[in-house]
């Protein structure tokens, strides 16, 4: 069964801290790049942060990059995202997302094929 479960969510003030976990499936995550993506209320879903296979590979959204990191640890399956210096704007429901297909990487939402539930993060100002 194909699983992603997010974790450590909740609400911090501005300028604070969180981190954020993904427990995966084995099957869907020791061969396939990663990603976060986030729905704010109201907005469309958008990309936040991606991680290759190995790690070695990461990207982020221009409105993130420098504040928050993205990671994973193979060894656990599990995938990680530090936010730090969160803003009001930040507040959203927060997805991690497996590729569909093995060993391909982008930042597109649609190659994405399994999603979790997804865990909100609320910023207080």
């Amino acid at each position: 069964q194909v699983r992603l479960v997010e974790s450590g969510g909740g609400l911090v003030q501005a300028g604070g801290s969180l981190g954020l976990s993904c427990a995966a499936s084995r099957s869907i995550f020791v061969d396939n790049s990663m990603a976060w993506y986030r729905q704010a209320p109201g907005k469309e879903r958008e990309f936040v942060a991606a991680i290759s296979r190995s790690g070695s590979t990461t990207s982020y959204a221009t409105s993130v990059k420098g504040r928050f990191t993205i990671s994973r640890d193979n060894a656990k399956n599990t995938l990680y995202l530090q936010m730090n210096s969160l803003k009001p704007e930040d507040t959203a429901v927060y997805y991690c997302a497996a590729q569909r297909t093995r060993y391909s990487y982008s930042q597109t939402e649609t190659d994405f094929g399994s999603w979790g539930q997804g865990t909100q993060v609320t910023v207080s100002s």
